[in-house]
């Protein structure tokens, strides 16, 4: 089986309308602007300079990215696991830099494409205390490209239906599953207690 071509891609799908293109704008507009306000969560993705791809979570406060003007986005990089794949490609790499934004009920996504630089500058980071806690950098991008998505990706997965939840229960939690994939037993903290402590980092 040969893998599919450029050409393959364009006989199986076709051509977007013309509006699916002339959505994609260079700057956040009202609209973003409003998105973005309302918007506790999104998703970003970089290469390092191998080209070799991370994706990542983020979630705050609606509005935790801040829109500076209509081509500058600020993200606050709060404490994690301390991996920093994220951030060490976009410092390592070509700082670009994909986002994706969800809102809570809304089946809608808001993308921005551009180019990201990190600053621990004290007066900036002055600027996002959320949680009691300043975060540990800032990530400004340079916006080149911003549109809003079309839901069917969501509405698809049916992510904000109350009948599609599924308990927490059906699977192990977080600790029993690495520290089974590492080989090391079972949890000595009770689960609820990792939770409260997670709750006091934030």
């Amino acid at each position: 089986m040969a893998d599919l071509t450029l050409d393959d891609l364009d006989r199986i799908y076709g051509q977007p309308k013309p509006t699916t293109k002339a959505k994609s704008l260079d700057h956040v507009d009202k609209y973003g602007r409003q998105f973005l306000a309302l918007s506790p969560f999104c998703v970003i993705s970089a290469a390092d300079a191998n080209g070799a791809m991370d994706v990542s979570p983020r979630g705050g406060e609606p509005g935790f990215v801040h829109v500076e003007d209509d081509r500058t986005v600020m993200l606050p990089d709060r404490p994690g696991n301390n991996r920093l794949d994220t951030l060490r490609n976009l410092v390592g790499g070509n700082g670009r830099i994909g986002m994706m934004f969800l809102i809570p009920g809304f089946d809608d996504v808001y993308r921005i494409n551009g180019r990201a630089r990190l600053s621990d500058d004290p007066a900036l980071l002055e600027r996002f205390v959320e949680f009691g806690r300043k975060p540990r950098s800032i990530v400004t991008v340079a916006v080149e490209e911003a549109f809003l998505h079309c839901p069917k990706a969501i509405m698809r997965g049916r992510l904000w239906e109350t009948e599609a939840q599924v308990e927490r229960t059906v699977m192990p939690t977080l600790s029993e599953m690495i520290l089974d994939q590492l080989n090391l037993g079972r949890p000595t903290v009770d689960e609820a207690a990792v939770i409260e402590r997670y709750r006091t980092q934030l």
